[in-house]
């Protein structure tokens, strides 16, 4: 059998052609040794008829499986001829010939130079591709800190709202009277704090 893989025949006919050929020689044998067992049973039959006949049963299988194997062996001779034959002047597609899905290269053929040129060209395209990619990465980290740094300012924010409103409460002004005033009222606080844990200790001892 031909080690060719012949692929593009395949592509073409749905089967290689090597596979089809191995078909035919497995048919032919198929036949043979079917033929072959009808004749064997046909002469068996005839020699029923014949009294005193000398030819045994196990005699005519003999020589029924030496023909097979001569009969094999000179279509073994044959179907080598037959295979290349098959191989180069029926299956094989010429070299000029294009499929219908491949009728493209006509229009878009490319020389060894031009191939190279373009995969240069599409290494560059996916090297710009990578580096866009980790941009992209970078900046939506990026995003996302400013997120959270964002959150963090509006907290801020929120907080400095809610200490002028307490400063206005309390008669302030604007922030700055207002911050001036809880500044004050913590130490006043903190004042109150201990002497309320001097005077718990105080208890305690007494």
């Amino acid at each position: 059998m031909s080690v060719d893989p012949m692929t593009y025949e395949a592509q073409f006919f749905g089967f290689t052609p090597q596979t089809f050929m191995l078909r035919i020689y497995i048919a032919f044998q198929d036949y043979l040794f079917e033929v072959m067992q009808d004749v064997e049973q046909v002469i068996l039959k005839k020699l029923d008829g014949i009294p005193d006949c000398e030819i045994s049963p196990v005699q005519i299988r003999k020589y029924t499986e030496k023909f097979i194997c001569f009969m094999k062996g000179r279509f073994d001779n044959l179907f080598g001829k037959m295979e290349q034959l098959f191989l180069q002047l029926i299956l094989q597609i010429p070299p000029n010939v294009l499929l219908p899905e491949d009728k493209s290269q006509e229009t878009h053929s490319y020389n060894e130079e031009e191939f190279h040129f373009l995969q240069k060209e599409i290494e560059q395209l996916q090297k710009k591709y990578k580096t866009e990619l980790c941009t992209k990465q970078a900046l939506l980290a990026e995003l996302e800190k400013q997120k959270i740094v964002q959150a963090k300012l509006k907290q801020t924010l929120s907080l400095f709202d809610e200490l002028e409103n307490v400063g206005r409460d309390h008669g302030a002004s604007d922030f700055r009277e207002g911050l001036v005033f809880l500044i004050q009222n913590s130490g006043k606080l903190r004042n109150i704090r201990k002497n309320v844990e001097k005077e718990s200790k105080r208890l305690k001892i007494s």
